[in-house]
């Protein structure tokens, strides 16, 4: 191979892509321990460290080997801040409204990254000449003009989506927000949204070819600014139109929507670290999206455009009022618990909310110091996002391993002495498994029901995302303990213990 056709990398160059290759290994290997509780913690700094050295490479190759520090220090200082601010101030149970936000940034950045290359390219340059026009410039090419554009489309619609997941997913906004006269977290169906929403897109496509391969000057600078305009209405709409019940789904799909814009932006700078960053989210994206759609047993575009999540019903939970319900309280549950062999404890957004899991450890040490065998079953879509559950308990270092899947978990809830129930409601209803006319029909559930004795805890007998009676609450084997989590749970491990 002739090596002279290659030119001599430069010192500062060789530096920039020592950079880069350091930064795409630490990507890979950090969202590899991301796939454990275990190691999530240090894959998200590994993850971190990488967007780092990708961030100071890429300065060094564009100040031709002379590190602007100020540049990237007030960068570091002001993006970092922000960040900071923003994930100290939240809550655990603001994480996932403010992952939704974290993927609309992400977004956001894309475009804005695409953006000013285009106004760069187009500094100076006469009426009449393309982006392809430009394939002469260094580095410039059909490939790079078209997915200069695809970035601002998708980052855009990521943007805009991500906000509105924001607001739906927000206990202050969701229930109060209201549009069209339903409130915010409710699916919100527009009259003809699927025709808007396809010629907004279909349209934003065409102005994009346009603006690659046919205009130039002031009238592509229009096209741009209505391509801007349009999916910025698009990703509104899209997600405008989803129940807070498939929340889970929607935050990894954006998840993946700002990877792919990113890679997109990638292509249009022939970045191959934000290409290669990029592509890794938007497939974990993915991957992610069909998991969750499959624990709902639902497909991606049945959620998209479904309306699960309906809270709109009316009173009574949407499928009637509740005749027999039985209920009790923390030291008369403790009796029950005293005696049990084996525990299962089921984790919803009630647990969250309340800020329980350290509580629910301390039960799961208590039963366990009684020989009884404590696990937990974890539904995929319990939570507001992916993994909402699991991170929690984490956070309250409750052992990996008695964390159970749903598969793995159903076939011994009949085996089951005591079933506990936190917080959780859609995911633990069996009307999926009975009901054809149901929303949630055909929906994997945790078979608490199976269980000898469920004690369920809820503040009230409100419906869940779905907005339907749930059929457990009637069930003959179970008493529901009304009240905040985190105080019933204490109550029952001080019941407990005087036993």
């Amino acid at each position: 191979m002739d090596v002279t056709q290659y030119p001599e990398l430069s010192s500062h160059e060789l530096i920039a892509h020592g950079c880069y290759i350091v930064s795409v290994i630490l990507f890979m290997l950090g969202i590899m321990r991301l796939s454990k509780v275990r190691t999530a913690r240090s894959g998200n700094l590994m993850a971190a460290s990488a967007m780092l050295l990708a961030v100071i490479g890429q300065f060094i190759e564009l100040s031709k080997g002379e590190l602007v520090l100020p540049f990237i220090i007030v960068g570091l200082l002001v993006g970092g801040s922000i960040g900071g601010y923003l994930a100290i101030a939240r809550k655990m149970t603001e994480m996932p409204e403010l992952v939704a936000l974290f993927n609309g940034f992400g977004g956001l950045a894309s475009t804005f990254v695409s953006l000013a290359m285009y106004a760069h390219l187009y500094h100076g340059v006469p009426e009449g000449e393309s982006l392809t026009a430009l394939a002469g410039a260094p580095g410039m090419s059909s490939v790079n003009a078209m997915s200069l554009m695809l970035a601002i489309i998708v980052g855009n619609i990521t943007f805009t989506g991500s906000i509105v997941a924001y607001g739906k997913l927000s206990d202050k906004w969701g229930w109060e927000i209201k549009i069209a006269g339903r409130k915010l977290n409710q699916p919100i169906v527009l009259p003809g949204r699927h025709a808007i929403n396809s010629a907004l897109l279909l349209g934003s496509l065409i102005l994009a070819a346009l603006v690659t391969w046919s205009v130039g000057g002031g009238v592509s600078v229009l096209l741009v600014i209505l391509i801007c305009a349009a999916t910025l209405v698009l990703g509104f709409g899209l997600v405008l139109a989803i129940g807070g019940g498939d929340m889970p789904v929607v935050i990894s799909l954006l998840n993946s929507y700002s990877g792919v814009a990113a890679a997109m932006a990638g292509f249009a700078l022939n970045s191959p670290v934000l290409i290669v960053s990029g592509s890794m989210v938007g497939a974990a994206g993915l991957i992610l999206t069909q998991i969750m759609c499959k624990a709902m047993n639902r497909s991606l575009s049945n959620v998209l455009f479904g309306g699960f999540g309906d809270t709109g019903t009316g009173g009574g939970g949407g499928g009637g009022e509740y005749t027999n319900v039985r209920s009790s309280d923390a030291e008369s549950a403790a009796m029950m618990f005293a005696d049990a062999q084996s525990l299962i404890v089921v984790p919803g957004y009630g647990m969250a909310v309340a800020q329980a899991q350290h509580a629910v450890r301390e039960l799961g040490d208590a039963m366990s110091k009684r020989g009884c065998l404590v696990r937990y079953a974890v539904h995929p879509v319990a939570g507001r996002m992916p993994g909402h559950m699991n991170v929690l308990l984490a956070e309250a270092n409750v052992p990996y391993d008695l964390l159970v899947e749903m598969e793995d978990i159903n076939k011994d809830f009949k085996d089951t002495d005591v079933v506990l129930v936190i917080g959780a409601n859609d995911v633990v209803n069996p009307v999926a498994l009975t009901d054809p006319e149901s929303p949630i029909y055909g929906m994997p559930i945790l078979n608490v029901i199976e269980a000898r004795a469920v004690y369920t805890i809820k503040r009230s007998l409100n419906p869940g995302f779905a907005g339907i009676k749930n059929e457990l609450f009637e069930a003959p084997n179970n008493e529901m303990i009304y009240g905040d989590a985190k105080k019933v749970v204490e109550d029952l491990v001080t019941a407990l213990a005087e036993v």
